[in-house]
Order: structure tokens, then C-alpha cells, then sequence
């Protein structure tokens, strides 16, 4: 049988039988999503560059501990400073390791922290895009809208894998170097060692919280080169400019809105009993960046040409 006879018998077949149904395709279940987070959260704790920044990051505590642990020995009885934010926890260190976890954290969220998210979420979509795997990982049927948020997800999973490791090696740091006990806090109450570490708990969630504004920026910014490194390179610096902006005393009216305001806010919850007001706006602040730069994002990844 020829190639036309063929044509013309399938055709007979389809005029009398109908077209034929091909089985519909389900959509991805929440297990595939889940999957989905899981595989773009192993991809982002194995490479190289995240086990550096993590390296990087827990080494601070270690720092601290030890130039507080020398202070100390050389007379000077540690840090000073003023009340509520990192040097003031300094200062208390010697008397208390579990300040070197409040510490910590006042030291690397300002800078550390944020350029280490900034790292990885500039790399989220560009650099697959320039890998040449962002056109195969949108074969599989997520979906794009699907996709960035798997990679969204993993970018603020890595905020707080990034927060706790911080928080973790300045406990360790701490409990080696200094005694441990009941926490004094901001408000000179006295309150057990037990509420103090869940309080330190709670502190490292609301700084990987305090990032999420931040990640929404990076993926933001990711969608828009096919650079990994351009990507990553323009995250950090949009993050080293709004910090510059923060500090111009002739734009302090613009403060408030800025994404890193209300970082140190984390310090309100040393008190007794906890201040919300400051938490509050930074979270607000927050989901707005994330509301804004998130809508952002996706508009530009799912009206992009994805050529590599």
C-alpha cells in the first residue's frame, strides 16, 4: 500500500470513527512540586560557590568569638556600645556565650548575608539560562510560573540554612569560649538559658525573613540578563547602593522604605516583653518587596524568549 492509500484509508477512518482521543494530560500534583523544591534545593546547596558562602559565613562567629576572647584576656573586659543593637550584644558575650549567636547575626545581616542571597538568587533563572538547562528544565510540564516558584522556594530556604549557620557556629564558638546561663535581657530582666536559645531560634527565622525582600530583588534581577555573573554582580551592587542610599542623612525620608530599614529589628524580641512595632513594619516592608519585585519577575520569565 502506497503512502497516498494510506493518507486516504486513515482519513476514511477519522470521517467515520472521529478523531482520535488522545488521554489528557494531568496537571503536576503537589508531590511533583514538591520534588520539583527538593531538586532546585539540592542543586543550590551542592555547588561549590553556596559551600564557600556557607564556609564564609560560619567563619564570622568564629571571628568574633576569638577577637572578644583576646579582648577580654588583654584587660579590656570586651566590646562597649549602645543599647539594642550588635555592640551592645559584644559587650555581654564575655558574661553569656549565647550573645556571640545575637552578635553574629547583627554583624553578618547587614552585609554578609544579603550579599551571599543576593549571590544566589542572581544565579536562580541566568544562570541556567547561560548554562544552556533553563529550555530542558522547561520541557518538563511545570510550567514557568511553577518553576520560579520552586526557585524562589529554594532561595529562601537557602536564607535560612545561611541564618542558621550562622546562628549554630556562634553557639558552638560561644559555648566553647564563654559560660553559659541565664540571658539578661535588653530590659534587664533575667530570664532562663532554655528561653534564651528559643529566642535565638526565633532570631535567626527573622533574619532569614528579613532576606526574603532581598531574594524577590536577586530573582528579580536574574530574569533580566542571561549572565549568571552579570546577574549575581548587579544584586549585590543594587544591594551595596540601597545600603549607601540608607546612610545619606539628606535621604532620610526615604529610609523606611528601603528593604534593609528594619533588619536590626530582631533585637525587640531581647526584650521583656517583646516589642512587635518594629518587627511588624519590617515584615509588611518586606512582602511588599516581595509582592513588587516577585510580580516583576514573573512577568518578565513567563514573556521570555528562552533561547539556551
Amino acid at each position: 500500500m502506497s503512502r497516498a492509500e494510506a493518507a486516504k484509508g486513515a482519513a476514511a477512518t477519522e470521517a467515520t470513527e472521529g478523531p482520535a482521543q488522545e488521554p489528557p494530560l494531568r496537571a503536576p500534583g503537589v508531590l511533583w512540586s514538591l520534588g520539583l523544591f527538593r531538586s532546585e534545593l539540592v542543586t543550590v546547596v551542592r555547588r561549590w560557590r553556596t559551600l564557600a558562602l556557607l564556609a564564609v559565613l560560619a567563619a564570622v562567629p568564629v571571628l568574633i568569638g576569638i577577637a572578644v576572647k583576646i579582648d577580654t584576656r588583654g584587660g579590656r573586659g570586651g566590646g562597649g556600645g549602645g543599647e539594642g543593637g550588635g555592640p551592645a550584644f559584644l559587650s555581654q558575650i564575655t558574661n553569656n556565650g549565647l550573645f556571640l549567636v545575637f552578635a553574629a547575626i547583627a554583624a553578618t545581616l547587614p552585609v554578609f548575608l544579603p550579599m551571599a542571597v543576593g549571590v544566589v538568587a542572581g544565579d536562580a533563572v541566568a544562570g541556567e539560562a547561560h548554562a544552556g538547562t533553563l529550555r530542558y528544565l522547561l520541557v518538563a510540564p511545570a510550567g514557568r510560573t511553577r518553576l520560579l516558584l520552586a526557585k524562589y522556594a529554594s532561595v529562601l530556604a537557602f536564607c535560612l540554612i545561611a541564618t542558621l549557620v550562622v546562628a549554630a557556629s556562634a553557639l558552638a564558638v560561644g559555648a566553647l569560649l564563654f559560660p553559659l546561663g541565664e540571658v539578661t535581657t535588653i530590659s534587664g530582666t533575667r530570664i532562663s538559658f532554655g528561653d534564651g536559645l528559643l529566642r535565638a531560634v526565633a532570631i535567626a527565622g527573622i533574619a532569614a525573613l528579613s532576606l526574603s525582600g532581598m531574594a524577590a530583588l536577586g530573582l528579580f534581577v536574574s530574569t533580566l540578563t542571561n549572565s549568571g555573573i552579570a546577574a549575581m554582580a548587579s544584586a549585590v551592587g543594587l544591594l551595596i547602593t540601597v545600603q549607601i542610599l540608607g546612610q545619606i542623612p539628606q535621604l532620610h525620608a526615604i529610609g523606611p522604605y528601603l528593604f534593609p530599614h528594619y533588619w536590626l529589628s530582631f533585637a525587640d524580641v531581647l526584650r521583656e516583653p517583646v516589642y512587635w512595632d518594629q518587627l511588624e513594619r519590617n515584615f509588611e516592608l518586606q512582602a511588599l518587596y516581595v509582592a513588587v519585585f516577585g510580580s516583576a519577575a514573573w512577568a518578565r520569565f513567563t514573556t521570555k524568549d528562552i533561547t539556551a
